[in-house]
């Protein structure tokens, strides 16, 4: 009798996409809050944070509601660079969530 290997099958993985799991405007409020708390004051990274909302959104949308081009959308929201604070108040604005100060 020869023996035979069962075969496992192999775990598919894929990259963690925090976009898929930001389903209502309070858990995109709360990961931007989070984002801003950890960014150490590094710009990019809160855009970075914004542009996963977006995604989570829809890029088209978001472009459309913010008044930019959805090309331009991806490169601010890149996280690569930083963009202008005039377009962070836009996308804030089309994306439903407020940015607020508070005492540090």
């Amino acid at each position: 009798m020869s023996k035979s290997k069962s075969k496992t099958p192999k775990t598919r993985t894929r990259p963690y996409d925090v976009a898929e799991h930001l389903r209502t405007t309070e858990e995109m409020a709360l990961y931007l809050d989070a984002c801003i708390e950890e960014s150490d004051g590094d710009a990019a990274f809160i855009a970075k944070a914004l542009g996963d909302i977006a995604r989570a959104q829809g890029m088209s949308k978001v472009a459309r509601d913010a008044g930019v081009s959805r090309e331009s959308l991806y490169k601010a929201l890149s996280g690569e660079r930083s963009p202008d604070f005039a377009t962070i108040l836009r996308v804030t604005r089309a994306l439903g969530v407020k940015l607020h100060a508070a005492a540090a």
